[in-house]
């Protein structure tokens, strides 16, 4: 895998095409490397460490009353995320679970400008539009109903993370039942263009538990490599999963395809269907972090002691609010 990203970095983009075809690489892996690498600017998001664990899920559930339930054994921790509804046009509109990439992208911005401003009121309208467009997401036709409708579910759904005991090595905190996002991120439909950068609220506003636990337990990720996988939700979890795990290794650590499973795979009913699939998005997540160290053979992976994605001292210089430190520290 680190050939991709050598590739990209000395050959121009139909040159490092073409020796991908050459070399029988996947076409798909050498762009997502070089959107990594014309992008890679190094610019920090964050994310809460729950989500580095646990995540939301890739499709829509069957019902919008139906909740998501994980809790996975091995990691002694368990989260819940109960649709809600909102009042809009004065009817009741019931939303279901947020779900896939977008909410994925919605939620990395909310707690990135959240923890970069130490603030839980989050400005949305040009920034939230600028930045969509700059995860190669247009705000327009089928992506602005994407984006309308997960941003919305996230507004009127509520989550509760539990951890009975320590994970990855750091002992996490209990996180009460509450809502992600206290007020906002209703969508104006004024009229007006979404290049007008006016498809939201001015401002919303996270609520207090989850913010005081994105403070207490924040991973820094590369937005630069997010963009790379933009599209791809299982390989965004992975990334964020690599990124709060590796440079925290003292040694190299195995995982089992049973754990991995449990962990990325509730959907899948064959653990064969599940390891194709995660080792497909495996790929595009270790194109965008060429600092992992990771192996896969016909037990699992064995992780290794790794780079971080950001190094710990610029995230504390240029995100981390005085006097707080990181869950990846």
């Amino acid at each position: 895998m680190k050939a991709l990203p050598q590739l990209v970095r000395v050959y121009s983009r139909e040159d490092a095409l073409q020796k991908a075809e050459t070399g029988h690489a996947d076409k798909r892996l050498i762009e997502t490397a070089l959107r990594f690498y014309a992008t890679e600017d190094g610019d920090i998001g964050v994310t809460y460490s729950g989500f580095c664990i646990i995540s939301l899920p890739h499709k829509p559930l069957k019902s919008p009353r139906d909740r998501w339930e994980r809790r996975l054994l091995q990691h002694g921790c368990a989260m819940t995320i109960e649709p809600g509804f909102l009042e809009l046009g004065g009817r009741t509109v019931e939303l279901g679970v947020p779900y896939g990439s977008t909410a994925r992208l919605i939620m990395i911005y909310l707690q990135t400008e959240a923890l970069r401003h130490n603030s839980r009121e989050v400005m949305l309208g040009r920034s939230m539009y600028d930045w969509l467009n700059r995860m190669g997401m247009s705000v327009g036709g089928n992506s602005y109903r994407q984006v309308k409708e997960q941003a919305m579910r996230l507004s009127a759904c509520s989550l509760r993370f539990t951890w009975d005991g320590i994970s990855g090595g750091r002992r996490a905190a209990a996180f009460k039942k509450d809502s992600i996002i206290e007020a906002g991120m209703i969508f104006v439909d004024n009229g007006r263009s979404a290049e007008q950068g006016s498809l939201w609220e001015d401002t919303i506003m996270l609520s207090q538990t989850f913010f005081e636990k994105l403070k207490e337990h924040p991973v820094p990720i590369n937005v630069g490599a997010v963009r790379g996988i933009s599209n791809r939700s299982l390989a965004i979890d992975i990334y964020v999963w690599l990124a709060y795990r590796l440079h925290t290794l003292a040694a190299p650590t195995r995982v089992l395809w049973p754990q991995l499973m449990e962990q990325f795979g509730p959907g899948y009913r064959h653990l064969r269907q599940f390891r194709a699939k995660f080792l497909e998005s495996l790929s595009f997540a270790l194109v965008v972090y060429p600092e992992a160290e990771v192996e896969w053979d016909e037990q699992g992976l064995v992780l290794k002691p790794s780079a971080p994605a950001i190094p710990q001292r610029r995230f504390q210089q240029v995100m981390l609010p005085a006097g707080l430190d990181a869950a990846a520290s």
